[in-house]
C-alpha cells in the first residue's frame, strides 16, 4: 500500500513540475513574441520617415536616382521580410542604403543646411538608436527563452509541448563592420 502511494505522490510532483515548466515557458514564449513586435513598431516608424527623407533629397540630388531606387527597393523589401532572420538581412540592406543616402548630404551643402533634412535625420538616428535597444532587448529575452527550454525539468517536457529554440535578431554580415575597431589616421 505504501508504494502505491509513494508512485501517486511522484505522478503528482511529475504533473506540478510538467505544469509549472510549461506556465513559465508560455509566459517566456509571450515575452519574446512581444519584444519583436516592439522591434516591428521601430522599424515601421522608421519605413514611415523613409519617403519623407526621400522626397527631402530629392530636391536636391534629383540625378542621384540610383541611390533613390536602392532605399526604396531596400524599404519595400524590409517591409515584407517575415522572421527575425529574414527581417534582420532586410534591415541590414535598408541601413547599409539609408547610410549612402545620408552621405549624399556631404556632397551637396545646401541639403545638409536644410532644416527638414536635419530634422528627418535626427528622428532616424533617434528611431536606430530605439531599434538598437529593442533588439538587445530581443536578444535578451530569446537567450532566456532558449535557455528555460533546455534546462531540466523544462527540457523534459519543452518538446511535447511544441516549444521550440528562436532565432536571435542577428546583424548577419555586417557584424565584421559593427565589431570592426575603428582605423584613425593622422
Amino acid at each position: 500500500m505504501s508504494t502505491g502511494w509513494i508512485v501517486l505522490g511522484v505522478i503528482v510532483v511529475l504533473v506540478f513540475l510538467a505544469f509549472a515548466a510549461y506556465n513559465r515557458l508560455v509566459a517566456l514564449s509571450q515575452r519574446v513574441n512581444q519584444s519583436f513586435a516592439d522591434i516591428d513598431v521601430q522599424l515601421k516608424q522608421r519605413h514611415d520617415l523613409i519617403p519623407n527623407l526621400i522626397e527631402t533629397v530629392k530636391g536636391y540630388a534629383a540625378h542621384e536616382r540610383g541611390t533613390l531606387d536602392d532605399v526604396i527597393k531596400a524599404r519595400n523589401s524590409a517591409m515584407n521580410a517575415q522572421g527575425p532572420a529574414q527581417v534582420g538581412a532586410a534591415e541590414n540592406q535598408l541601413s547599409g542604403a539609408l547610410g549612402r543616402l545620408i552621405a549624399l548630404s556631404e556632397a551637396y551643402p545646401d541639403l545638409k543646411a536644410n532644416a527638414n533634412f536635419q530634422q528627418l535625420q535626427t528622428e532616424l538616428s533617434d528611431i536606430e538608436n530605439k531599434i538598437a535597444a529593442s533588439r538587445r532587448f530581443f536578444n535578451n529575452v530569446v537567450s532566456e527563452y532558449n535557455t528555460g527550454i533546455q534546462q531540466m525539468p523544462a527540457a523534459l517536457f519543452a518538446g511535447t509541448f511544441g516549444f521550440h529554440s528562436k532565432e536571435f535578431f542577428d546583424l548577419g554580415e555586417t557584424r565584421k563592420e559593427v565589431e570592426a575597431v575603428p582605423q584613425v589616421k593622422f
